[in-house]
């Protein structure tokens, strides 16, 4: 009987202790989410993405990371498409000749990483009321995913959209079988010119935005 009254103490202070310990972990996770948050719901770490997110006009030549990089592919390997289809494209532009090639028709703003993202319109899924055809869609929501990704990983990102896709498949001959929609130049921003512009933080209202119905 003794023993096991010199126990019972013992145990009951190690459970106090474990359950203060809880409480004190809870609160303190408590008290992070308290501090982070800025939305209503969860963490406000995505839209904080979203708002930092600009379009870098110049970068510096500082290399882009392999585990960066891949993390950034996955994120487009990800991307949802119409009916699963998956009509997507794309082609990594980063050794030296082939972005001296790219550079002839576009300075992609001196990039040292550059995402070609083409789609074939034949694999896509085609609306049957009015023939419209997802594969542009799907391309722009895989281009999202990696841009948003990049932001993520700490790095400068430009959508390139002012380009003749027909030259780019004549100094990237590996993309000529599919439509060129856009690229995405990645890297590190320069010291003078890699910031937003002043159009950055211009955005509509959402009284001129949306309209409930």
């Amino acid at each position: 009987m003794k023993k096991k009254e010199t126990l019972e103490p013992k145990k009951t202070k190690k459970r106090i202790f474990s359950d203060i310990s809880k409480i004190k972990n809870r609160a303190t996770f408590s008290d992070i989410d308290q501090k982070i948050t800025k939305y209503h719901y969860g963490s406000d770490a995505f839209m904080r993405i979203l708002e930092s997110r600009y379009s870098c006009h110049s970068f510096n030549n500082t290399p882009v990371s392999e585990s960066k990089l891949n993390m950034i592919l996955e994120a487009g390997r990800l991307a949802p498409s119409a009916k699963n289809l998956q009509p997507t494209k794309i082609w990594v532009v980063k050794s030296e000749d082939a972005l001296a090639r790219l550079r002839t028709v576009h300075s992609c703003y001196n990039a040292p990483v550059v995402l070609v993202v083409g789609c074939r319109n034949e694999e896509a899924w085609v609306r049957e009321s009015d023939g419209i055809n997802s594969a542009k869609t799907d391309a722009a929501i895989v281009l999202t995913h990696l841009m948003l990704t990049a932001t993520d990983a700490g790095l400068a990102n430009m959508w390139i959209w002012d380009f003749d896709p027909s030259k780019v498949r004549e100094v990237l001959p590996e993309t000529r079988n599919h439509g060129v929609y856009a690229l995405l130049a990645i890297g590190h921003p320069s010291a003078s010119e890699g910031k937003p512009t002043k159009l950055h933080a211009e955005r509509k209202s959402l009284e001129e935005l949306v309209t409930t119905l």
